[in-house]
C-alpha cells in the first residue's frame, strides 16, 4: 500500500511538473476559441467559419448549400474546445508510434487519423489543434530540398526531424478519443507506406473518420486522387481538408474550393459533403475542425444545424 501511494505521488507530481513547464511555453493568441469571440464579427466569421466567410466572393448562380452541412452553434464549438484543454483527470500527449499494424496499440477508444501527400501541413495542423496542450510534441519536418516550408519557422520545434511522418503515431485524448498522424504519401514517402496505411485503415476497427488533407495552393494533386481511390474502395467514411488557405491569394482559393466540392459530389462517395478550410498560421477553420472531431468520435451530439 506504502508503495502504491509513493508510485501515485510521484506520477502526480510528474504530471504537475509538466504542466507548471507547458505553462512557460506561451500560447498562441488564437489558440483559444474564448479570445476569437472577442472579435468583431466579421473576424469572427472568418475564422470560424472559412468556408462561410468566402460566400460573399462567389456569384449568386453558385452553389454554396454544402458550406453549412456541419453548421454548430458558438456554444457547441467553445465545448468542444474543452475536449483539447488538459486537466489533472483528462491527459492529452503522444502515446505510441507504430511502423506496422501488429505494433500498433490496442486502443478501444473511438479515433480519428490525418492523411495526406508529403508536406501538406499535416504535422503543423496537429500542432494547431492541440495547441491548447503545448506539451504534446508533433515532430514538424523541416525542409527537404527543393520544398517550401510545411510549418513557418516560428512553429518548429528544435527537436524536429529532418523529413516527414514515417510512422503511425497515435496521440491519446484522454479517455475520449485517439487522434494518429499518418505516414505522408507521394513526396519521399516510406518504401512501405501501402502495407502499413492501408493495413491500418482496413483493419482499425475503432476508426471513426478520416482526414484527408489537400494543399490549398495546389488544389487536388493525381497522388490525391489515388488517396480518394484507396479511401472509396476501402468503404471508409472521410473528409477533405483543406490546408495553408493564408498562403493561396483568393481567387485561387475560391476556384480550388469549388472545383473540390465539384469533385466530391460527382466522383466520391464515401466523403462528407463539406469541405474543411484551415490555417494553421490563422487558426482559420480550427475552432469548427475541433468542434467536428468531437462530434464524429461521439463525445459532442449536434441537434442543429
Amino acid at each position: 500500500m506504502f508503495y502504491l501511494q509513493k508510485t501515485r505521488k510521484f506520477f502526480e507530481a510528474n504530471w504537475l511538473l509538466r504542466r507548471c513547464a507547458a505553462t512557460w511555453k506561451s500560447l498562441p493568441d488564437k489558440a483559444s476559441f474564448a479570445n476569437i469571440l472577442r472579435m468583431d464579427d466579421k473576424t469572427l466569421t472568418k475564422l470560424t467559419f472559412p468556408l462561410q466567410d468566402l460566400e460573399k466572393y462567389y456569384v449568386s448562380n453558385v452553389n454554396t448549400e454544402n458550406f453549412r452541412i456541419f453548421n454548430p452553434s458558438l456554444d457547441y464549438i467553445q465545448w468542444a474546445e474543452l475536449l483539447f484543454k488538459p486537466s489533472k483527470d483528462h491527459e492529452i500527449d503522444y502515446f505510441s508510434s507504430a511502423i506496422r499494424m501488429d505494433h500498433a496499440p490496442l486502443l478501444s477508444q473511438p479515433e480519428v487519423c490525418f492523411i495526406g501527400r508529403s508536406n501538406v501541413g499535416k504535422s503543423c495542423l496537429l500542432k494547431a489543434l492541440f495547441s491548447l496542450a503545448p506539451e504534446v510534441e508533433v515532430r514538424v519536418s523541416k525542409t527537404p530540398v527543393g520544398v517550401v516550408l510545411e510549418c513557418p519557422p516560428s512553429q518548429l520545434d528544435a527537436g524536429a526531424i529532418q523529413g516527414h511522418t514515417k510512422k503511425l503515431n497515435f496521440f491519446k485524448v484522454g479517455k475520449r478519443f485517439t487522434m494518429v498522424d499518418m505516414p505522408g504519401y507521394g513526396y519521399r514517402a516510406p518504401q512501405d507506406f501501402s502495407e502499413m496505411v492501408e493495413a491500418y485503415l482496413q483493419e482499425r476497427k475503432n476508426l471513426k473518420r478520416t482526414f484527408l488533407l489537400v494543399d490549398g495552393v495546389t488544389g487536388i494533386q493525381e497522388v490525391d486522387n489515388t488517396a480518394v481511390e484507396m479511401l472509396e474502395e476501402f468503404g471508409i467514411p472521410y473528409v477533405l481538408v483543406l490546408t495553408k488557405i493564408d498562403r493561396a491569394p483568393k481567387g485561387l482559393l475560391l476556384k480550388n474550393v469549388l472545383a473540390i466540392q465539384d469533385f466530391v459530389e460527382k466522383q466520391t462517395q464515401g466523403c462528407f459533403p463539406q469541405l474543411f478550410p484551415v490555417s494553421s498560421v490563422e487558426f482559420s477553420g480550427i475552432y469548427l475542425l475541433r468542434c467536428f472531431i468531437a462530434h464524429v468520435t461521439g463525445n459532442l451530439s449536434i441537434t442543429e444545424s
